[in-house]
């Protein structure tokens, strides 16, 4: 039997990815929190009207502030921001979920559209970022 630790380690070898695991959760409770409130249009305009003042509202970090305030998603990510919740963000921005996670690669949107209307990314060299395949 596989130790628990090990096995979620693995987790964090796949190149591009973040499984949402139980630890991450945990860790962007409040970033995502913060994304579900922009479900309610009340919210929506108090974030659109003053981001900041409305992200001090909430116990989140300074660094997840930052990346927030950025839309740097591959940060919130990191931060265990999930990208289902952080989709509210997108959508108060008025962009569509596609060309926000375009802006996590190194691509531009049209890029991005292409490659996966084509399939998405091949499989070669995106597999283990210990062994570089």
């Amino acid at each position: 039997m596989k130790d628990i630790h090990a096995y979620l380690e693995e987790f964090e070898d796949i190149p591009g990815t973040r499984v949402y695991t139980a630890a991450r959760a945990r860790k962007g409770y409040h970033i995502n929190q913060f994304a579900m409130s922009l479900m309610k249009a009340d919210n929506r305009e108090r974030f659109k009207a003053d981001e900041r003042t409305y992200l001090d509202e909430w116990p989140i970090s300074e660094e997840a502030k930052q990346a927030l305030l950025d839309r740097d998603y591959n940060r919130l990510l990191d931060l265990g921001g999930n990208i289902y919740f952080l989709s509210k963000l997108f959508s108060t921005d008025g962009i569509s979920f596609a060309e926000a996670v375009s802006t996590m690669t190194d691509m531009r949107f049209p890029e991005y559209r292409e490659m996966m209307m084509n399939g998405g990314r091949p499989a070669e060299g995106n597999r283990s970022i210990k062994e570089g395949n």
